[in-house]
C-alpha cells in the first residue's frame, strides 16, 4: 500500500529531505530503529522516511520499533496490522512501564516525562537488539520552538532540542527529521492520509502539559501578529551568535 501523493506529502517530504541534507542525518548502511506509538508524528516519520528511502541514492534500513508501556487497552493491534499492511519491518515490545510509573513516581511529578524515559531506555535497548546505529524520533518544528521556550521561561537554559545527538550510551544517533516541518501540516497529512491514529491509553492521554499549552497560546498570539514567527524562532537556533550571549564559557572563548 502507497500513501496518496498531494500537495501537502510532497511538501513535508522536501522539508525533511531538507533537514537529512542539512544535518547528515542519515549516511550510507544506516540502519534505523524508527519509533512508533501510533500518534500522528511518528507515523508521518515513518512514511516519509520510506518514500524518501525508495528513491535515495543511499542505502539504508529502517524498523519500526513499538513501545507498549501497558497500559490498559492500548490498542497496539491497530498499528500491527497497518506496519504489516504497508510492509514496514517492524518489532512489537512490551514492557512494564506501567507498573513501575505507578508505583515509583513521585506525587505531582509529571507524568509524561517519566513514561517517555522508561520508553526512551526500552527503545535503546531494542535498537542495540535489532543492529541500529540510529533512532528517528518524530519531533516536530513546534515541539523544538516549544522546548526553547520551556527551557528560557523555566529552567534558565537556552536550549532547544538537536536534529542530531549521540546518544549518552556513546552507541546510538538520535535523529529529529521532522524539524523543518508544522505540527499543523502533519495533523492535516495524518488526517489526509487516513493514518489509524491511537491513544497511549495512559491516565493523561489527550491532555497537553500546561506549561507546553501556555507557549503553544503565546507562539499563536504572535503568530497572529507575524505569519513566519515559526520559522524565524526555527532560524533562530541555526544561527547562533556567541559573542552576544551571557555564558561566561563562551565570552572566555573570545
Amino acid at each position: 500500500m502507497s500513501l496518496t501523493e498531494t500537495r501537502l506529502y510532497h511538501s513535508i517530504k522536501r522539508n525533511v529531505g531538507k533537514a537529512i541534507g542539512d544535518f547528515n542525518l542519515i549516511d550510507e548502511g544506516d540502519r534505523i530503529a524508527v519509533g512508533v506509538s501510533g500518534g500522528k508524528d511518528s507515523y508521518t516519520l515513518l512514511h516519509v522516511l520510506e518514500a524518501l528511502r525508495r528513491r535515495s541514492p543511499v542505502n539504508y534500513e529502517l524498523i519500526a520499533v513499538n513501545v507498549d508501556s501497558g497500559f490498559p487497552g492500548y490498542r497496539r493491534d491497530v498499528l500491527q496490522t497497518h506496519l504489516e499492511e504497508h510492509g514496514f519491518a517492524h518489532r512489537m515490545e512490551t514492557t512494564n512501564a506501567y507498573q513501575i510509573i505507578e508505583e515509583k513516581r513521585r506525587a505531582g511529578s509529571s507524568y509524561c516525562s517519566f513514561c517517555a524515559r522508561l520508553r526512551r531506555g526500552a527503545l535503546y535497548t531494542i535498537a542495540d537488539e535489532l543492529g541500529c546505529n540510529k533512532i528517528a524520533l518524530g519531533h516536530h518544528l513546534d515541539d523544538f520552538i516549544e522546548t526553547l521556550l520551556l527551557n528560557q521561561f523555566y529552567s534558565g537554559t537556552l536550549a532547544a532540542m538537536s536534529p542530531k545527538l549521540e546518544a549518552d550510551n556513546g552507541r546510538h544517533t538520535v535523529i529529529r527529521p521532522l524539524v523543518y516541518v508544522e505540527e499543523p501540516d502533519v495533523i492535516a497529512f495524518t488526517k489526509e492520509q487516513d493514518f489509524p491514529v491511537i491513544c497511549c491509553a495512559c491516565p493523561v492521554c489527550g491532555m497537553i502539559d500546561q506549561k507546553r499549552k501556555r507557549m503553544k497560546n503565546l507562539i499563536a498570539e504572535l503568530a497572529r501578529e507575524n505569519p513566519s514567527i515559526k520559522r524565524s524562532m526555527i532560524g533562530a537556533l541555526g544561527n547562533v551568535q556567541p559573542g552576544r550571549l551571557m555564558d561566561p564559557e563562551l565570552q572566555r572563548m573570545i
